[in-house]
């Protein structure tokens, strides 16, 4: 069995190459997108349909409900299942997705997190009543985390209180230190580079596509069915229509404000990639696919 990843920003042409190469190699997918696993956000997660997929076998999409809640764990599961389904049936692996961070842990190993006492969760239940108060203990002792995170990111503030008050450490030093061993360990690893006009312009494309699809149908069912409280109601492409419904945008400044902000993310995907992962292949799309068979006929 070969296992390959594929990376790429956003609507660079992952999913499409992916599928492709399966077909013709013999191979499943797995997905590492933290949108196409949930059932019922078809159109904002840009998942491949069932005709799309053409009877390849698919993990990671469709598996939970958007009122579920996943981390990375669910992803090492879901990468187990795809890799004994490989080896018994004899069929290489396709690793997509954009998040990137999934596949890092993957290759590296995720950290542990620690045990928490009743006590422990009571302290930080007192101290999440008091954000400001929280946030202001994170800028003292993990000023660089303050950062990266809102004075009202109420989750992101939460998690680091975990760490802290359980271990008197700060997540980055304590993570170090706490980790399980990597599930990759031999993977090619293959990306996707698109030019920042092409990429505008495919980013554009699918926005379009998504309203022609009815993504504000499908935003306003999520709404009803599970509410605005789920994390993935915060995905972009969810999170525009809900400001779209609140009177926010127009119809005209909502499919702008999809496009900016996916464009966005696309460029952070870049920047993770071409800090977090090892030397790797990297070509346009046109000339990637070659280069990917490669190792695929090796198998």
């Amino acid at each position: 069995m070969k296992t390959i990843a594929i990376l790429g920003p956003t609507a660079s042409g992952k999913t499409a190459l992916s599928i492709d190469l399966a077909l013709e190699y013999n191979a499943v997918i797995l997905s590492l997108d933290s949108l196409s696993i949930y059932t019922h956000i078809d159109i904002a997660s840009a998942k491949p349909s069932l005709a799309e997929r053409h009877g390849i076998v698919h993990f990671g999409i469709d598996v939970l409900l958007p009122n579920a809640h996943f981390d990375v764990t669910m992803f090492f599961e879901l990468y187990a299942q795809a890799k004994a389904y490989a080896l018994s049936h004899k069929k290489n692996l396709i690793i997509v997705g954009g998040t990137g961070f999934y596949l890092k842990a993957m290759m590296e190993g995720l950290s542990l997190r620690p045990e928490l006492s009743l006590h422990v969760k009571t302290v930080i239940a007192q101290k999440l009543l008091d954000l400001e108060a929280s946030y202001a203990l994170i800028c003292e002792h993990d000023p660089l985390y303050a950062q990266k995170i809102a004075s009202n990111d109420r989750y992101r503030i939460e998690k680091w209180l975990e760490i802290f008050i359980a271990t008197q450490q700060t997540p980055s030093d304590y993570l170090r230190h706490a980790k399980q061993p990597a599930l990759l360990k031999d993977i090619a690893l293959f990306e996707i580079e698109t030019p920042k006009d092409s990429l505008i312009h495919r980013v554009q494309k699918r926005t379009r596509l998504m309203f022609e699809q009815g993504l504000i149908e499908e935003v306003f069912n999520l709404e009803k069915n599970y509410s605005r409280t789920p994390q993935c109601m915060k995905a972009i492409g969810i999170k525009e229509v809900l400001d779209y419904f609140d009177g926010m945008y127009t119809l005209k400044e909502l499919e702008g404000k999809i496009a900016t902000h996916t464009l966005q993310l696309a460029k952070r995907q870049r920047t993770f990639n071409a800090s977090q992962f090892p030397p790797h292949i990297k070509a346009p799309l046109e000339m990637i696919k070659p280069l990917i068979e490669k190792v695929l006929k090796e198998f």
